[in-house]
């Protein structure tokens, strides 16, 4: 049952949906080859787990693939990103898919939840793409790497004020912060600029009329918010 549902999902819903996302965000027949082989992969684990909303399956292309592929224009220069909270891999492993045939590009996948984390590292292996799997979690991988990023990145992660404190140590050394976000992105900004001075814009996002994406171009806590967290150690 579950493989004929999957093989719906595929030929029938699926097919519209991949067309409109192409649309939206065109991709080389390279890159597109190796989105297909995402899907094939993922669909049968998203079938039983929670690596998706099973509800945005029909929509997976451009709810999840384009919304993913069009934060590439916003860092055309980036050669390594992070993806925070990676889960089923979006964007990360999207972005990987897309960079794999450029010499030096490297994305790194931070999922702490170890069933997630093995998904990533079977879709990597499978599709071949330029992804390491960091099964940690983000607190800990951001103070304990030596990895300079060109672009940061996290999707359906978390507040935009905890994103930030997440996202710091990271950022602070230069990358570019890409955070997609809902309708609710002005409150989450006005927010979390009650502890931290945002150099930032938000761009329009191509597939949801509604949402934004947050680019960071620079980070720095306000000093109450350092003082808090010397007192919390």
């Amino acid at each position: 049952m579950t493989e004929n549902k999957n093989r719906e999902y595929s030929t029938l819903d699926l097919a519209d949906d991949r067309a409109r996302a192409l649309q939206l965000t065109p991709v080389s027949r390279e890159t597109l080859a190796r989105l297909d082989r995402l899907v094939e992969v993922l669909l049968p684990v998203a079938a039983h787990t929670n690596l998706i909303a099973r509800s945005t399956i029909p929509q997976l292309w451009t709810r999840h693939i384009a919304d993913s592929l069009q934060l590439l224009s916003l860092a055309p220069e980036a050669q390594c990103w992070i993806d925070l909270g990676s889960g089923a891999g979006f964007p990360g492993l999207v972005i990987a898919c897309a960079m794999a045939d450029q010499p030096g590009a490297s994305v790194h996948l931070v999922e702490s939840i170890q069933k997630k984390a093995a998904f990533l590292r079977e879709a990597a292996q499978q599709i071949q793409v330029p992804a390491t799997v960091h099964a940690v979690r983000i607190e800990d991988f951001g103070k304990n790497n030596d990895i300079r990023a060109d672009a940061v990145t996290a999707r359906a992660l978390a507040p935009l004020d905890d994103l930030m404190r997440l996202a710091h140590p990271l950022l602070k050394s230069g990358a570019l912060g890409l955070f997609p976000k809902g309708q609710d992105v002005e409150g989450e900004l006005t927010e979390a600029s009650k502890s931290w001075n945002i150099e930032a814009s938000l761009v329009p996002s191509k597939t949801s009329p509604a949402s934004r994406i947050v680019v960071v171009k620079a980070l720095v806590p306000r000093s109450r918010n350092v003082k808090s967290h010397v007192r919390s150690r």
